[in-house]
């Protein structure tokens, strides 16, 4: 077999994976996009992926509800953490704090390859020239990796958060995997409650008028009615960092379609 058939191969390999996933995930969603969130989740973990499966969480504004969902089905569980080392020390405190107060056991914390930030972004300066490839390098390569020995993955993305989250269902395709987003259809109203209820601790930066936290310098405040997300990347037609654009590792690419 020659080079070219090989490649050939390989990637209607990886056509049929992905449209295996697309196929699942219909069916998932159908199947039980209704459940119960708390059942949601115990299905997703202990049936549907048993051991294949992390959730993905940034230890963000809203985290500490999907995390505290997730700990009471399972504490043991991965749980997966990109520290972009651009991040606020306040996320990184959060994050400390959350894990004591839930009693995760297995909380993975992914760092940008060194000898890649090295070629290019040795001054950390690619945040401003280039924050699309910034965040595939800090973020989206470093999950991708991450993520390639599982089936599964877990979300806490919900659909009021931005335009680009209206229609996203409870289980999506990403390239072979299957996402699940166990928050899809959750209000805002119904995250503060649950926080309410189960006094949650909230990140530290939200009092002070970061609704959606990411990279240190690519998150500002929001002024009083603004959209919740136009600190991200203020200024810029971004919107999303890249992750939930499709990973790709073993699947598409190296995670900079974005």
């Amino acid at each position: 077999m020659t080079a070219i058939e090989i490649v050939s191969a390989e990637a209607r390999r990886r056509l049929a994976a992905a449209e295996a996933a697309e196929f699942r995930a219909a069916a998932l969603d159908g199947l039980h996009a209704g459940l119960p969130t708390a059942e949601l989740i115990d299905l997703a973990i202990h049936r549907l992926f048993p051991g294949r499966i992390a959730v993905v969480s940034s230890f963000g504004a809203e985290s500490a509800v999907l995390l505290d969902l997730v700990a009471e089905v399972s504490t043991s569980v991965p749980i997966l953490f990109v520290d972009t080392e651009k991040l606020f020390e306040e996320t990184l405190r959060h994050r400390d704090r959350l894990v004591e107060r839930l009693g995760f056991t297995d909380v993975r914390t992914l760092r940008p390859d060194p000898v890649a930030v090295a070629a290019t972004d040795a001054d950390g300066w690619l945040w401003h020239t280039d924050p699309d490839a910034c965040c595939a390098l800090r973020k989206v390569a470093p999950l991708a990796r991450a993520i390639e020995g599982f089936d599964a993955w877990i979300s806490g993305r919900k659909r009021f958060q931005a335009a680009t989250r209206t229609a996203i269902p409870t289980f999506e395709a990403d390239g072979r995997r299957i996402k699940v987003n166990p928050l899809a259809a959750w209000t805002p109203e119904a995250i503060a409650e649950r926080v309410r209820a189960r006094d949650l601790p909230a990140h530290p930066l939200v009092e002070k008028g970061f609704p959606s936290i990411g990279c240190l310098p690519c998150t500002s405040r929001v002024a009083p009615g603004e959209d919740p997300r136009a600190g991200r990347w203020r200024g810029k037609a971004k919107t999303e960092c890249g992750i939930h654009l499709g990973l790709g590792a073993g699947d598409d690419n190296d995670g900079s379609g974005i």
